[in-house]
C-alpha cells in the first residue's frame, strides 16, 4: 500500500481546490476585479489553502501518532531509541509504519525466544530432578535396609554402605558439573591459558583411559602419529577435561575391538584436533542436540554406561570460553568425529 507524507497530501489536496475554484474565480473576475487581480488572487488562496491543509494534516497525524510511540518507544528498536523520535519529526507515515512494523516483528522475536527459554528451563528442570532422583532413591532404600536390621548382617551392612558411598558420589558428580556448566557460562571460571604440548596431553589421556579401553577391546590410536611436539596455547587442565571426555565417550559408546583416534592438523592460527571412533553412532536428528545439559541418544545405555549427561555440554562451553567451535559428524554404526580447534602457540 503506497503512503504519502504531509506535505505531498496538502499539495494535492490543494490542486484539487485550484481546479475546482478556478472556474469559479474566472467567472467573478470578469464581473468584479481585472484578470490580473483575479489570478493574484487564486495563487494567494492556493498558498493559504495549502499551509492550512498542511498545518492540519500535522496536527491530525501528531494527535495519532505520539500516542503510539508513547507507548512502543520504550522498547527500543535494536538499541536505537532515537527512530521514534526522529519519524515524529518528519511526520512520514511510510516511516512510522515501517518502524512499527520492525518493532512488531521484534517482539514476536522476543516472544519466541521466551518462549524457547521457558521450554528449556522445564526441560532443564525436569531432566536433574530425573537424574538426582534415582540416586536419592537408592540412597534412602539402602539407609531404612540399614535401619530395619540390616546393619547387623555382616553380609549386607559393608556392601549397602558401598553402594550408598556410589550413589553420593554420583550426586556429586552431578552438581559439581552443573556448578562447572554455571562458571563457564557466567564467566566467573577464569582460563589458565599456558602453552603447551596438545601430543603429550593425549598420550596422557590414553594412558587415563588404557584400563577401560582393554576392557572393551578398543584401541586408542593417532591418526598420524608426529615425533615433534605441537604447541597450542589454551588452559591445559580444561583442555585434559574436553579429551578425557571425548575419548572416554569413543571408548563407551564405540564398538568392541573397535578404535579411537585423535588427529591433529594445521590451520595455520590454529591446530584442528579430530576425535573419531567407528562406535555406534548418532543419528541426523539427534546431532545438534548433543551438546545439550543431560541430553542422551540412548538413555538406557548412557546410564549403563555412568556418567551425569552433561559431558558434551562441558565440552562445548570449554571450547566457547577459548573463543573457538567445535562440532560434530556423525552416522550410525559407522561411527562418530568430533573437531575442535586450539589457539596456535606464539613461537
Amino acid at each position: 500500500m503506497k503512503t504519502y507524507s504531509a506535505k505531498r497530501l496538502s499539495l494535492y489536496i490543494t490542486v484539487l481546490l485550484l481546479i475546482s475554484n478556478f472556474g469559479f474565480f474566472l467567472i467573478q473576475s470578469k464581473k468584479d476585479f481585472g484578470p490580473i487581480y483575479s489570478f493574484i488572487f487564486v495563487i494567494l488562496f492556493c498558498a493559504l489553502s495549502y499551509f492550512l491543509v498542511l498545518f492540519i494534516l500535522n496536527r491530525y497525524i501528531n494527535d495519532k501518532i505520539k500516542p503510539i510511540y508513547k507507548t512502543i518507544r520504550e522498547v527500543p528498536i535494536s538499541g536505537k531509541k532515537g527512530k521514534f523520535l526522529e519519524a515524529i519529526s518528519n511526520t512520514n507515515i511510510s516511516d512510522v509504519q515501517k518502524e512499527v512494523e520492525e518493532w512488531a516483528k521484534n517482539q514476536t522475536q522476543e516472544i519466541t525466544r521466551l518462549k524457547d527459554l521457558e521450554k528449556y528451563r522445564k526441560e532443564f528442570v525436569g531432566n536433574v530432578s530425573h537424574e538426582l532422583k534415582t540416586p536419592i532413591f537408592n540412597i534412602q532404600g539402602y539407609v531404612l535396609t540399614l535401619l530395619e536390621g540390616g546393619i547387623d548382617d555382616p553380609k549386607i551392612n559393608k556392601l549397602y554402605l558401598q553402594r550408598t558411598e556410589k550413589s553420593i558420589d554420583r550426586m556429586i558428580s552431578i552438581v559439581e558439573d552443573l556448578e562447572s556448566i554455571t562458571k563457564l557460562e557466567s564467566g566467573e571460571l577464569k582460563l589458565n591459558f599456558v602453552d603447551f604440548d596438545i601430543v603429550k596431553l593425549t598420550e596422557d589421556v590414553f594412558e587415563l583411559d588404557q584400563m577401560l579401553a582393554n576392557e572393551r577391546n578398543i584401541s586408542l590410536q593417532f591418526t598420524t602419529k608426529t615425533d615433534k611436539p605441537i604447541m597450542v596455547q589454551a588452559d591445559k587442565k580444561r583442555i585434559m577435561e574436553v579429551m578425557n571426555n571425548l575419548v572416554g565417550n569413543g571408548i563407551k559408546y564405540g564398538k568392541k575391538k573397535g578404535f579411537v583416534k585423535v588427529g591433529f592438523y594445521d590451520l595455520h592460527e590454529t591446530i584442528l584436533i579430530e576425535v573419531s571412533d567407528n562406535g555406534i553412532g548418532i543419528d541426523k536428528a539427534d546431532q545438534y542436540r548433543v551438546f545439550e545439559r543431560f541430553y542422551r541418544v540412548d538413555k538406557s545405555r548412557s546410564r549403563e554406561q555412568g556418567g551425569t549427561g552433561l559431558g558434551l555440554s562441558i565440552v562445548k562451553h570449554i571450547i566457547e570460553a577459548h573463543d573457538q567451535t567445535i562440532n560434530v559428524k556423525s552416522a550410525i554404526d559407522k561411527g562418530t568425529t568430533f573437531t575442535f580447534t586450539l589457539q596456535k602457540a606464539q613461537a
